[in-house]
């Protein structure tokens, strides 16, 4: 089968950082579905582990944590799909990407695609819609309906993948106040058409853009990207009791002391964890993506599709991961088809 992979750790620019390559197709086990591969996007993890791990020996590393195709063929103790249904993943961190032309993947982290949208669309947010739902309702606790209302959550970062995704579950299915960080004139309006209530710029003192728009304090900040440089103004900018929920990976060790003052509580959210760790509620994120289909195919929810990099090819990934190393993608990168 056709596949995008790579044999060493270089810059997205070098013309070997991904290469085109031939793979022997993948068997699926017990709990697995074969999927034919129909599209992709990108997200910062494909960029950081084509930066930071070496494949093994001389073996080819595939990544690419974000697919919608048909599945072709399941394993012996699949009971909830069957070949043909249309489908649509985030896939496991410890197993192979789906830059390939046929894809192995465990059935509890698979939800069917929105009848709506296109493979294209659909393959832009599983990974995103599942960071966002997770980081929302089970690590910062919030509820669905109006029971919120009243308390404020502060994004920042919103305009990427995850942002896109959070800013319309909280302004949809939430009483929360929205407030999303974006610095550039497209993006703020990118995430203003997404339904955040307040825009504020990140590159300026967050506290005083805060203030700027009337907000003193907000309950709840979900920190997508540079925790590390805003984390003094996030501690100040939250109320007392408030919480705040991360994705990024810190450059520099974060002074949780900070948080006592407050009595603020961390809490990470990494949409990897329960299929690493085959947790008992890994059947969660299946029940999850099938919920987000609902909301997309009742127009609750629209795909956060930014830009479509053509076929999925060599050339075509790298131009992808060298945007998202720019820091300035709006939205996610989608490749479709082989």
């Amino acid at each position: 089968m056709k596949a995008v992979a790579y044999y060493q750790s270089l810059p997205a620019d070098h013309a070997d950082a991904l290469q085109d390559v031939e793979l022997p197709a993948p068997t699926p086990g017990p709990r697995d579905l074969l999927v034919e591969v129909k599209a992709i996007s990108v997200n910062p993890v494909d960029t950081k582990i084509r930066r930071n791990v070496a494949p093994e020996g001389a073996a080819a590393k595939v990544l690419g944590w974000d697919a919608s195709g048909i599945v072709k063929a399941v394993g012996s103790e699949v009971s909830l799909f069957q070949p043909g249904d249309r489908v649509y993943y985030a896939g496991a961190i410890n197993r192979a990407g789906a830059n390939s032309e046929l894809h192995v993947v465990d059935e509890r982290i698979v939800g069917r695609m929105p009848a709506k949208l296109p493979f294209a669309e659909a393959a832009a947010l599983p990974l995103t819609a599942i960071t966002a739902w997770e980081l929302l309702f089970e690590r910062l606790q919030i509820t669905q309906g109006n029971a919120d209302q009243g308390q404020s959550l502060l994004i920042v970062g919103a305009a990427g993948g995850v942002g896109s995704v959070l800013v319309q579950l909280a302004r949809q299915l939430t009483g929360l106040t929205v407030i999303a960080t974006a610095s550039r004139p497209e993006t703020q309006a990118w995430v203003r058409q997404l339904g955040a209530h307040h825009v504020i710029d990140h590159r300026q003192p967050l506290s005083e853009e805060l203030k700027r728009i009337g907000i003193d304090q907000v309950t709840h900040v979900a920190s997508l990207t540079q925790t590390d440089q805003h984390f003094a103004q996030l501690v100040e900018a939250l109320a007392p009791q408030g919480r705040l929920a991360l994705i990024d990976d810190p450059e520099q060790p974060l002074d949780i002391m900070q948080l006592k003052r407050k009595s603020l509580s961390l809490h990470w959210e990494l949409m990897f964890t329960r299929s690493l760790f085959e947790t008992a509620d890994m059947i969660e994120q299946h029940r999850l993506l099938d919920r987000v289909t609902e909301l997309v195919d009742a127009g609750t929810l629209r795909t956060t599709l930014g830009e479509h990099f053509g076929s999925i090819n060599a050339a075509n990934l790298r131009r992808a991961h060298a945007l998202l190393e720019s820091g300035t993608a709006k939205g996610k990168i989608v490749l479709e088809g082989f």
